[in-house]
């Protein structure tokens, strides 16, 4: 900076040389010659405090930038729940301002991330609870989650994500013993919850607790119609027996009546 500072310093004077030859081959007075020169300190002078008031202005701006962006990091590091941001010693405006800057560009991206994979967990959380007719997680949708939060949520999904597969194949085991059983009962499905579980659509059954409870239910109802079906079969057959008995049916009658 003393070089160029130097090298200023000698283009002014070779100038003013310049300028004191011209006026003297011209022949302009000495008079005219000192207000000349006032007219060239004039405009350099305003220039030079052009350049200075410029300079000043570019350094309030950055120290305007530098308060604002610590500003936001303080508010951004308690959205996050982060540590707040330790800034380096003894460097300069420019740099710590840009240090700033990239900081908070940083930590704007974190927070956008944050929330976008809340909304996602959220929709995935509700597309799992309409299935399985449960209660959404609960968290704050407007506050800013912390790497926690996140963690238990992802966790949460997959339990229930492990829960809906459960019930899914209980629900598919179960309903084959149904239709078998109403097949075989030659039963034709009469309610609507009946109607909702011999339905192909296996997609569309609400694998609420309730539900699998009352399918169970069912499955236990079926067996039992059944084997009371089986009873009074055996029964009858008991019957049809003591009566050849009586009647003295002969062996072969009895075979081609059975």
């Amino acid at each position: 900076s003393e070089v160029l500072a130097a090298e200023a310093v000698s283009c002014l004077n070779q100038a003013m040389a310049a300028l004191r030859d011209i006026w003297e081959e011209i022949g302009i007075p000495e008079e005219q010659r000192l207000e000349r020169t006032g007219v060239v300190k004039k405009h350099i002078k305003t220039l030079l405090d052009m350049m200075v008031a410029e300079e000043e202005s570019l350094k309030q701006r950055l120290l305007k930038s530098i308060a604002l962006c610590r500003k936001e990091l303080d508010t951004l590091c308690r959205e996050l729940q982060l540590d707040p941001v330790q800034e380096e010693e003894k460097i300069s405006i420019l740099q710590m301002e840009k240090n700033l800057r990239t900081c908070v560009e940083a930590m704007l991206k974190q927070k956008r991330d944050r929330k976008q994979e809340l909304k996602t967990l959220q929709e995935q959380d509700q597309d799992l609870c309409d299935i399985l007719c449960s209660t959404p997680f609960s968290i704050d949708s407007k506050a800013v989650p912390s790497l926690e939060d996140l963690d238990r949520y992802r966790r949460h999904l997959a339990s229930l994500t492990a829960e809906k597969e459960q019930r899914r194949e209980e629900f598919v085991s179960t309903k084959r013993q149904i239709i078998l059983l109403m097949e075989e009962l030659d039963h034709t499905p009469d309610t609507s919850f009946e109607q909702d579980v011999v339905c192909e659509d296996e997609e569309a059954f609400c694998l609420s607790k309730d539900n699998i409870a009352a399918l169970h239910a069912l499955l236990q109802q079926l067996e039992a119609q059944r084997s009371l079906n089986e009873a009074e079969c055996v029964e009858l057959r008991s019957r049809i027996v003591a009566l050849w008995e009586r009647l003295q049916i002969p062996e072969e009658e009895r075979e081609s009546s059975a």
